[in-house]
């Protein structure tokens, strides 16, 4: 049984578990960038975790559903309408064979979640059905026309559970100093703890690029070429303006920039929601 989507005006991919284990042959790991969001959205319909999702950013999606199932909207605030009734967000809704499902573009927040009882059922690139959007590993973005597979309900949808909810305020991400604090000015690492910084607009599923908000620049005394070597989940890298990007799902498996910190795992969902200009802060881990 497939769905069909009806408008898909921003982008939106297949997200699971992710891609992980292959970052030697290049991969990248990919999977939902708010991660909590996505898999509450997976147990409210009664899916299992690795369960695929669509991650939808901002602008919303439509669909016409090919077979009566549950579904679930979490992450991001939108409207939720099912053939132009309100729904709910964050609880198990029915929507019943032929009619329309509505998520109208995010009010709060970036990415939106929505989960089908089954799971979307597209097919799997390397053992996962998520989308790399930096090579484009996994399937593709999903498009107004595209037939979206269903796969069978693995049980009933869940009982109530409360989302969590967006706290207004900066984003304070912890950090451990990163293997190339060495290339950087003494007292660089308290320097980047004691900087307010803006999300940027380039930032993506790759990277949170960040600008300080009064022109600091993280100053590098050692500015020898650095030979690509491993990046990981949460790298700070520090290009040659001196604003940091932290590297998210997409990132690239190699970097030449030095990575002055990193930030662990857990914290990253708090980045999937910021809008350019949002606040960020860092604190020693």
């Amino acid at each position: 049984m497939t769905w069909e989507v009806l408008e898909a005006p921003g982008l939106v991919t297949v997200q699971d578990g992710g891609r992980t284990g292959l970052a030697h042959l290049g991969v990248p790991r990919a999977g939902p960038l708010d991660r909590p969001a996505a898999g509450l959205a997976g147990r409210l319909v009664g899916n299992p975790p690795h369960a695929a999702v669509l991650e939808v950013t901002l602008s919303g999606l439509v669909l016409r559903a090919g077979e009566a199932r549950w579904v679930a909207v979490t992450g991001a605030a939108c409207e939720v309408t099912v053939d132009g009734r309100a729904r709910g967000h964050g609880r198990a809704e029915r929507v019943p064979a032929g009619a329309v499902l509505r998520l109208g573009p995010a009010t709060a927040g970036v990415r939106s979640y929505l989960a089908v009882a089954g799971g979307w059922a597209v097919e799997p690139v390397l053992g996962s059905r998520s989308t790399d959007t930096l090579a484009w590993v996994g399937p593709p973005r999903v498009l107004a026309g595209t037939l979206l597979p269903v796969g069978p309900p693995a049980g009933p949808p869940a009982t109530v559970e409360v989302p969590g909810r967006w706290s207004p305020g900066p984003v304070v991400l912890r950090v451990h100093p990163g293997p190339r604090l060495d290339r950087f000015a003494a007292g660089t690492l308290a320097r980047l703890c004691a900087t307010s910084y803006a999300v940027g607009p380039a930032s993506d599923r790759v990277g949170l690029r960040l600008a300080a908000v009064a022109g600091e620049v993280l100053e590098r005394t050692d500015v020898r070429e650095l030979a690509s070597e491993g990046m990981v989940l949460g790298a700070v890298q520090v290009p040659p303006d001196g604003q940091p990007v932290v590297l998210l799902a997409d990132h690239p498996a190699t970097g030449g920039y030095p990575v002055v910190a990193v930030v662990p795992a857990d914290d990253l969902a708090r980045v999937a929601q910021l809008r350019p200009g949002d606040p960020v802060r860092f604190r020693p881990a």
